[in-house]
């Protein structure tokens, strides 16, 4: 009897991580869709490649807008109800993007995309506490998360393979197909229980100092990453004259590393991480501004991105961890401020990066992003106050019981 419930629990615990990861993986996919086939996306409609660049901010703004009224418009709804939305938003948005015929409808279709990346992102994120015991979320957020690389490491290639052929064919491969496949696993859990009829405490999560210097130290490290991302490819280019292909391997690579990161770092999910997150961020601000700086041979600069990525996926793990260590009544809305920051990052990574990248070449690019990255170890490694310390109390000693970037 207890040995088949134990192995019940654990196939529980197993598909909910599974379930969990096709709902980040199909947010990731959306994300994605539009990176390798821009190009051929303003050939096609006459825009310039800057103007269709801008299409990716306007699902961002949508996503981080979506990410912070979500829980007052969602509250009393079950996660997996929730996902399921999110899932649908998604597969419109992927529909409406490939049969888009000109640049403005297909800004338009960006809203549910974005829409429904916060939906995934966000709920898929919370559920990974509430779907499985306190002992299990670390193993499962872990699980969830790795779904964001993995949708780097399969979609790129994928669509800049199926891309060739048409631009419309790549929403339709990618995020519509990973949109279905999530909404048909999700659709098994409608009776997963309903989330809290009281809508997030937006202000009483920001009056947690804790939660405040959490907040500043995601919104500066994603800031960084994200304008990391944009142009790390860029750099393998100019900086190597390596082929896109050979530049879209070494990214894949640092995908690979970024998963390997998560799982290194899965054990200290389970205890206080914010020494863990101030020394990752330093390992990230060194890493990355040398990446810029120096660049002596392929080699060197791939080793440089790849353990930077190493560090991110650890970095998000720890983060995402923290966040889901806040005390219930705060959570939801901790986590939905987090998601919004995420998605805000885009936008505030892509120029930040790009001014640095234009004012100073990549020199200055791999200035600034090291500076962020330590702007963001700092703000974590100021010591706590004797207020802070009691008004975190009951976050950390959750911490003890939870045992997350993009």
């Amino acid at each position: 009897m207890s040995v088949s419930s134990a192995t019940r629990r654990g196939d529980g615990h197993t598909a909910a991580a599974a379930v969990l990861f096709l709902c980040l993986f199909a947010g990731q996919a959306g994300a994605i869709a539009l990176a390798p086939v821009l190009a051929e996306v303003a050939r096609d409609l006459e825009v310039s490649t800057a103007e269709v660049g801008q299409l990716r901010t306007v699902a961002s703004l949508a996503a981080a807008v979506t990410a912070l009224v979500l829980g007052r418009l969602a509250a009393g709804v079950a996660l997996g109800r929730q996902l399921l939305g999110g899932a649908l938003m998604l597969a419109i948005g992927a529909l409406a993007s490939a049969a888009a015929p000109g640049i403005a409808l297909l800004a338009v279709a960006q809203v549910p995309v974005g829409s429904g990346i916060a939906v995934l992102t966000t709920a898929g994120t919370l559920a990974a506490a509430e779907w499985v015991p306190a002992e299990r979320r670390a193993a499962t957020l872990s699980w969830a998360l790795i779904g964001q690389p993995a949708a780097w490491i399969v979609g790129m290639p994928l669509l800049g393979f199926v891309g060739e052929r048409s631009w419309r064919y790549a929403w339709l491969v990618l995020p519509l197909t990973a949109a279905l496949l999530a909404g048909a696993a999700l659709v098994g859990r409608g009776r997963t229980p309903r989330a809290s009829t009281t809508p997030p405490r937006m202000g009483a999560a920001l009056a947690v100092p804790g939660i405040r210097r959490w907040l500043a130290a995601e919104l500066l490290a994603n800031t960084a990453w994200a304008g990391t991302l944009v142009y790390a490819g860029a750099l393998f280019v100019e900086s190597y004259e390596a082929s896109p292909a050979l530049a879209g391997g070494v990214l894949a690579g640092g995908a690979v590393a970024y998963v390997t990161g998560n799982l290194a770092f899965r054990p200290f999910a389970e205890h206080e991480p914010r020494r863990l997150l101030s020394g990752l961020s330093i390992g990230l601000a060194v890493a990355t501004a040398l990446f810029g700086i120096v660049r002596p041979s392929l080699g060197a600069s791939a080793a440089l991105f790849s353990f930077a990525a190493f560090c991110a996926g650890g970095r998000t793990l720890l983060a995402s961890a923290y966040g889901l260590s806040a005390p219930q009544e705060v959570r939801a809305a901790a986590v939905a401020l987090r998601a919004a920051a995420m998605q805000f990052s885009y936008f505030t990574g892509s120029f930040t990066a790009g001014a640095a990248l234009a004012v100073g070449g990549y020199g200055a690019f791999g200035a600034t992003i090291g500076a962020l990255f330590l702007a963001a170890a700092l703000v974590l490694g100021r010591a706590a106050t004797g207020d802070e310390r009691s008004r975190t109390a009951p976050a950390r000693l959750r911490l003890a019981h939870i045992s997350i970037w993009r």
